[in-house]
């Protein structure tokens, strides 16, 4: 899944021809912004670990949701900029899965956190095609036995991401963006419940997502 998501970015950064490049970037898509995100979520088992166990696959989908700022400037003929990220998402381990969910046990996603910057060139005046990367860091909590119930237990995973996307302004200073993204977590601490952590350790787990964001401009 490795060699395909580096796949998938080196062909969006090929999109734009450098006589593209050389056209400059838009005004318009430069300076502060914040925005909205949804898309599709997809957490499971790294190429080390076995992903067939007992043939249960080992993954969770569901509903990603938050939003993120960000701020972008000219640099020549390409688009530079710094963002950040806060997202939930609604995926979760099935009342079937009791044990080894991916090396987590019965599961839900909650928060993640993400910092980063992006890269990219104009492919039309108002359309932007980028290529991004950075830090992760995303919350899995524990569920209760054969319930929907958090408990206040859950492991806390480190790692990086990459994706690739296409941003198009709409009119004034709106804009929305469609974006792949391939996260990988390697390493991991528990945070139980008496308020106590363990050691770090490693971890081999794999994100997939399709999001879509709208965003203003100021």
């Amino acid at each position: 899944m490795r060699k395909i998501a580096v796949a998938l970015l080196v062909a969006g950064s090929a999109v734009a021809t450098p006589a593209l490049a050389q056209s400059g970037v838009n005004p318009i898509f430069t300076g502060p912004r914040v925005e909205g995100t949804l898309g599709w979520d997809h957490v499971g088992a790294g190429s080390s670990v076995d992903n067939d166990n007992d043939g249960s696959d080992q993954n969770i989908d569901g509903l990603l949701y938050g939003g993120g700022i960000g701020y972008d400037f000219a640099a020549g003929g390409a688009l530079l900029g710094v963002e950040g990220e806060i997202t939930g998402s609604t995926a979760k381990s099935d009342r079937r899965a009791y044990d080894d969910q991916f090396g987590f046990g019965r599961v839900k996603t909650g928060r993640d956190l993400y910092v980063g910057a992006r890269a990219g060139i104009m492919a039309d005046p108002a359309t932007l095609i980028y290529v991004k990367g950075g830090y992760t860091n995303l919350k899995l909590n524990v569920l209760a036995g054969n319930t929907d119930t958090q408990t206040d237990t859950g492991f806390k995973l480190d790692g990086w991401r990459l994706g690739a996307g296409a941003e198009r302004a709409i009119s004034g200073n709106t804009y929305a963006k469609l974006e792949y993204r391939y996260s990988n977590y390697n390493r991991g601490q528990i945070d139980y419940a008496s308020g106590a952590t363990s050691a770090r350790f490693d971890v081999d787990t794999d994100r997939h997502q399709v999001v879509a964001s709208y965003g203003i401009r100021f």
